[in-house]
């Protein structure tokens, strides 16, 4: 038991220290004796809470402890205050978490270590991580704040809130089951989003058409396409073109190992072939072009209201689409109507076929998400020769080619 409380005392220390760590690192130039709190001091006070939560259990006095800490709180806090005023600083950041320091060492000791230790790392790290948290407020602009409380709210106010069944007499649908598929793909959209504003102009074609391939491929396609039609170089642009596809189907594994993972397994040999062509031709693309000025290939924020509701409505339509044909045809519809939703929006296909939970144990998911791939890529072919010059429709209709044979030959490799 001795060796546990010990233990449990240099896990509070060492929390303190920790902090401290950080805390005086980052005053290491001032005299010795002009900072509230150093090294030393927090290391003492997460050993303090440790002690004074010892304290509280053996007398078993709970309020022992919360006078400690309220006593603990206006020293430092006092001290601190004198510092403020000489040096003229507002910042609270030191005594928040000399407090947060003292709290996290009783809790080590008189309550759960693991979670203290965790707490304790945290700290240091959001401590540690000030120039680049305040770096990135700095880049950060409305929208992207807009964007984030949208989806704070879609996630915690909007989506409990629905229904999770299934409503409606001749074609049924489940709220909550579209608003959750319409938040899961927005928020990966912006994830690609945020990469782009971050990386994208400033790194280049190839890095903004990965990102950007996150929110569209088939967005980023058209854009490399005009590009080369204003007289871009062709290779590197397709190049682009190919790397976006691969991240594309990247995407779409994603997806499908959040709703459907008992399917991933069935198409991942599939489009790991599919992944791969798309891939290397990228290299080979872009290693034979010559270098010029970056194409930006940013997309539109996927958390605007419109482009919400679309997604929204589109998936609706597509799903009862599916429910009608399944009526008529049977559950053979499935590829059907996945192939046509893909032609025009790969993520709502997919999303519409692995919906299907009762037919998951079936091939014909399956069929259905490797079907809604292989239309989008081939409506991403149509679109870039409408726009593009025919050199660049050229090499990426050969690759897309490509990769839909290879993936078929493993396909039928597979199926025997």
């Amino acid at each position: 038991m001795n060796s546990t409380v010990v233990a449990r005392f240099a896990l509070a220390l060492s929390i303190g220290l920790l902090v401290g760590l950080e805390r005086g690192w980052r005053e290491r130039d001032s005299p010795a004796g002009s900072r509230t709190g150093g090294i030393r001091t927090f290391g003492i006070s997460g050993l303090l809470g440790g002690v004074i939560a010892a304290l509280a259990n053996a007398t078993g006095s709970s309020l022992l402890l919360a006078c400690g800490f309220m006593t603990f709180a206006a020293v430092f806090g006092l001290f601190k205050l004198r510092e403020a005023w000489d040096d003229e600083d507002y910042s609270v950041t030191s005594v928040i978490a000399a407090l947060c320091v003292f709290g996290l060492g009783a809790l080590a000791v008189d309550g759960d270590p693991v979670a203290a230790a965790a707490g304790g790392t945290a700290l240091a790290a959001i401590l540690a991580s000030r120039d680049v948290l305040h770096a990135f407020l700095r880049r950060l602009t409305w929208v992207e704040l807009r964007s984030a409380l949208i989806l704070a709210v879609m996630t915690a106010v909007i989506l409990p809130l629905l229904p999770n069944r299934d409503v409606g007499r001749a074609l049924t649908v489940n709220p909550f089951e579209v608003w959750l598929f319409t938040v899961l793909t927005a928020t990966i959209s912006f994830a690609g989003y945020i990469t782009v504003r971050l990386f994208g102009e400033r790194k280049g074609t190839l890095i903004g058409a990965a990102a950007g391939a996150l929110v569209s491929s088939t967005a980023v396609t058209l854009t490399l396409a005009r590009s080369a039609k204003d007289g871009a170089e062709v290779r590197r642009l397709a190049g682009a073109a190919c790397l976006a596809a691969t991240v594309s189907i990247l995407r779409v594994a994603g997806l499908t190992l959040i709703v459907g993972p008992a399917v991933l397994p069935k198409i991942a040999p599939v489009a790991t072939v599919a992944a791969v062509v798309f891939a290397c031709m990228a290299v080979f693309l872009t290693r034979s072009a010559h270098k010029q000025a970056a194409v930006d290939v940013s997309a539109r924020n996927p958390f605007e209201v419109r482009s919400l509701f679309l997604f929204a409505t589109i998936y609706v339509l597509a799903l009862s689409a599916s429910e009608v044909l399944v009526a008529y045809l049977g559950n053979s519809a499935v590829l059907l109507a996945s192939i046509i939703s893909g032609s025009f929006d790969v993520d709502v296909a997919v999303l519409t076929a692995l919906r299907r939970t009762d037919l998951q144990a079936s091939d014909i998911v399956v069929h259905a998400v490797l079907g809604a791939m292989a239309a989008n890529s081939i409506g991403r072919v149509i679109l870039a020769a409408s726009v593009g010059p025919a050199r660049f429709t050229m090499l990426y209709a050969a690759t897309t080619i490509m990769a839909i044979a290879f993936g078929f030959i493993v396909f039928i490799w597979n199926s025997q």
